[in-house]
């Protein structure tokens, strides 16, 4: 049985495993991300795909395709990490460092853009054909399927809309830019509030101050979930505002795209209703036209954390001709 492997690089975690044709996935491993060091981040790469592979060939199964997820633009050519807000890529030439080390076709995508994928594909927005998802995790990022292909753009940078730029002389991003949409609805923003509602000693935040035994600096994205799923005031407000933000970010990305479908994915999208609630306000209330055109609806993501090894393989099969013609090429 032929299989291809996924992997994807995040902030903190370089996820991998082996996907099947029907987007199953087998043979997990993970390997915690060296932000800062870039050889060390390559290192770390190729010794998943390498173990991946090798528990994949034990079972007799062929790998027949290689691909990886980043955060951060790739350009046109799939082959270099232009820039990575969250990581040290800069210029990076990662599809030929990892192809030396690992001795195998490596096919590099934007992380957002393999999740868009991979929930159009098995998830979410497999009965769309055009679709917007928007990942929330430790930044914002975006992918765009329309009429059953990927968007990448001309230099392949398509779809960030996490650097949309809704705050003039906003919070400093960490694209070197001011007042992007990422630094007020990502679930580094939602923690940086809390630990400001915490730090100012405000009685509104002593759930939140308790679970992080009055240090904001140990105040967690998961413990503010964990806050606001349990009821807590200001943990649930905190989650109101990002919906907020976000949903005004998605009314003018439709404005611009008139997606059939957005989907909703990343981490902080666990939150469920509690996120999804607020956006979904937010953007009916900016939806330009509103009351005059069909509203897309707003689902969750369904494949979770796996979207993006699962759309970076089956991205990988089709570029290298395993599986059809090749994607957003």
């Amino acid at each position: 049985m032929a299989v291809n492997i996924g992997i994807d690089v995040g902030g903190t975690g370089i996820k991998g495993a082996a996907v099947g044709e029907d987007g199953t996935l087998s043979h997990r491993s993970e390997r915690v991300t060296p932000a800062q060091d870039v050889d060390a981040i390559s290192g770390a790469i190729a010794d998943l795909i390498r173990e991946i592979a090798s528990a994949a060939e034990r079972e007799g199964q062929q790998v027949d395709a290689v691909g990886v997820a980043c955060a951060g633009f790739i350009d046109s050519a799939g082959g270099t990490v232009l820039f990575a807000p969250n990581l040290a890529w800069r210029d990076a030439p990662l599809k030929a460092r990892l192809e030396a080390s690992v001795g195998r076709p490596i096919f590099l995508e934007n992380d957002a853009n393999a999740a868009a994928w991979g929930e159009f594909r098995f998830g979410g927005a497999r009965e769309a054909d055009d679709m917007l998802l928007v990942t929330i995790g430790t930044g914002v990022g975006g992918g765009i399927v329309s009429d059953g292909e990927l968007l990448r753009g001309s230099e392949g940078v398509a779809a960030e809309i996490g650097h949309l730029r809704v705050m003039p002389e906003g919070v400093r991003c960490g694209c070197g830019n001011r007042g992007c949409l990422e630094s007020y609805a990502s679930g580094t923003a939602l923690v940086r509030e809390a630990r400001e509602l915490v730090s100012g000693g405000s009685p509104h935040a002593g759930a939140l101050s308790d679970l992080c035994g009055g240090d904001p600096q140990s105040l967690t994205g998961q413990m503010v979930t964990q806050a606001a799923t349990a009821g807590d005031p200001a943990a649930t407000e905190l989650f109101a505002d990002l919906g907020r933000w976000l949903g005004e970010g998605i009314a003018s990305m439709v404005a611009i795209l008139d997606p059939e479908l957005i989907v909703i994915g990343g981490g902080v999208s666990e939150a469920g209703d509690l996120l999804l609630g607020p956006t979904e306000v937010a953007f009916a209330r900016q939806l330009t036209g509103r009351g005059h055109r069909r509203q897309a609806d707003i689902v969750l993501a369904v494949l979770g954390n796996d979207a993006g090894m699962i759309g970076a393989a089956d991205l990988a099969a089709r570029r290298a001709g395993a599986t059809g013609a090749p994607v957003g090429d």
